[in-house]
């Protein structure tokens, strides 16, 4: 098994703590991973992006130009990364705020209303972990138990009151996917 996977937004969206989360899990569970984070002018309002690999063999090369997974968290990233997708592999939008449709019809496609979801649960911040429980949902990459427990380390004793509204989040994400055909 081997994901290569490309995670894009704009700064604030939590796009970083996503590939952040999957590779520690993914390091929990015993698997090879690469985690690449792109900052710059990203972190004002750009698009902001990582490359995750997950793989039960050693990872050559940390850069994804073919990617099995995309999540884009918004249009531009929509955009900009839809055509790195092999055919065949999983894109998944955030629709609440993408505001478009993708262009190819060879790819996997989960539109995930997460930033609306995010806003039911009470906290517009964890659209990214809406995204992430649709995302392990439909790959069984990881563990939802191992990316809890990344979570738990990630956010340490101060800020272990946000377990339960992540956790959530997950859910719901898993949820909404699973009533979107295969």
């Amino acid at each position: 098994m081997e994901e290569k996977m490309i995670f894009a937004g704009f700064g604030g969206q939590g796009v970083m703590s996503m590939g952040q989360l999957l590779a520690y899990a993914g390091m929990m569970e015993g698997k090879n991973v690469l985690w690449l984070p792109s900052y710059g002018p990203e972190m004002r309002g750009g698009t902001a992006n990582c490359h995750i690999t997950i793989s039960d063999e050693p990872i050559s090369s940390p850069i994804i130009t073919e990617a099995t997974i995309v999540v884009a968290m918004n249009r531009p990233s929509l955009e900009k990364f839809e055509n790195n997708l092999i055919p065949g592999g999983k894109l998944f939008i955030n629709s609440s705020i993408a505001g478009e449709k993708p262009q190819r019809t060879d790819i996997e496609v989960y539109e995930i209303p997460a930033n609306d979801i995010a806003n039911e649960l009470g906290n517009v911040k964890v659209a990214n972990m809406v995204i992430l429980g649709a995302l392990i949902d439909r790959t069984n990459l990881i563990k939802r138990e191992s990316l809890l427990e990344a979570l738990r380390k990630v956010l340490g004793s101060t800020k272990e009151h946000l377990i339960s509204i992540n956790e959530q989040a997950l859910t719901r994400g898993a949820d909404i996917v699973k009533k979107q055909p295969l």
